[in-house]
């Protein structure tokens, strides 16, 4: 096959600035073009992303989503989130999201967001950073108070009920069911009555 051939065949393009210019092409020199251009290809994104499984905390529905972060995960390095995208295997929403779940990304790299918990004090117009610690040590102690001071442990009739009937709980839809259950173990062993899931509201 004569080398003009063998350019024509190779891409019509090549072959079209033959035609104009009139003179043989060194076929060679056009492969050689070709392989550099496909080593040149940008490679995928996610090739070296890992793959984390979590659930979106917006709404009751509780679609999967995947993480997708950048980062050898060494000691003082922090892995970035870079993609998010529905998870096909999860039941709920087989790989697709709303336009909500599809902001995930905007949601988590907001300069807005949270990323610790604030304490504003009785009558205080400012909000105070604080440790996890003390805010869990908070939550704890104001809820044994409010248990200590209006445990009910008979009713009107004597009959022992061992209720707490001031402090409500809410689940979150997001959690898992293993996650669900055993927070409703928990609040019923505390007395608790008022127990409802975001996912019926």
């Amino acid at each position: 096959m004569h080398k003009i051939d063998q350019a024509c065949s190779l891409g019509t393009e090549r072959a079209a600035v033959h035609r104009v210019v009139g003179v043989p092409l060194d076929v060679y020199d056009f492969r050689v073009r070709i392989f550099r251009a496909v080593a040149d290809v940008r490679l995928f994104k996610l090739a070296h992303a890992s793959e984390t499984r979590n659930t979106c905390p917006y709404c009751s529905v509780g679609c999967g989503v995947i993480l997708y972060g950048l980062g050898d995960r060494s000691k003082n390095a922090r892995t970035e989130i870079m993609h998010v995208e529905g998870d096909p295997d999860h039941p709920v929403n087989r790989g697709t999201l709303c336009p909500k779940g599809a902001s995930l990304l905007d949601f988590i790299h907001s300069p807005t967001r949270l990323r610790f918990p604030e304490y504003r004090a009785p009558g205080s117009s400012e909000w105070k950073r604080v440790s996890w610690e003390w805010a869990v040590d908070r939550i704890a102690r104001l809820m044994k108070e409010d248990r200590d001071r209006n445990f009910v442990t008979r009713n009107a009739k004597g009959q022992t009920v061992n209720r707490w009937p001031t402090t409500a709980f809410l689940a979150a839809s997001a959690s898992s069911n293993e996650t669900g259950y055993v927070f409703h173990k928990v609040i019923r062993a505390l007395g608790g009555v008022a127990f409802d899931n975001q996912a019926r509201v």
